[in-house]
């Protein structure tokens, strides 16, 4: 073990990262969508899990329109697959149980994933618009 990262995020919990194992995971790297395959398998992975998520969601989260509005510019093939990596980094953050607010914290357990979301649809600005029905 080289060393160990002791975080503590808002809700106080501590999180303890060992560099080496955590920080050099091949799951880390895939995470990095800079490839058009790895874009894929991201997208796999959120077709795999999202609407699971959302259905667990059930009515905290107001952006329903949102993420499928983001899910169908994921599916559109004529969308560059550099474009889709945004989308598909933003939706798995939003499935990830993993986040900077637990989602089972009362009240603003889905407000890092809000934020997420929101941003992303902010980046993409008025190309994200059709995709609302």
């Amino acid at each position: 073990m080289i060393g160990s990262i002791n975080i503590k995020n808002k809700l106080g919990y501590k999180m303890n990262y060992d560099e080496k194992e955590y920080w050099d995971s091949p799951t880390l790297e895939e995470k990095r969508f800079d490839t058009e395959e790895k874009v894929e398998r991201g997208t796999e992975y959120v077709e795999e899990r999202l609407w699971d998520k959302v259905e667990r969601s059930g009515s905290k989260i107001r952006f329903a329109k949102d993420l499928k509005a983001l899910y169908r510019y994921m599916r559109d093939k004529y969308v560059p697959w550099y474009r889709k990596s945004i989308v598909v980094a933003a939706l798995i953050y939003f499935i990830s149980p993993i986040d900077a607010i637990p989602d089972f914290a009362p009240l603003f357990g889905y407000l890092d994933d809000l934020g997420v979301i929101m941003a992303t649809i902010k980046f993409l600005g008025k190309e994200l618009i059709p995709y609302y029905e």
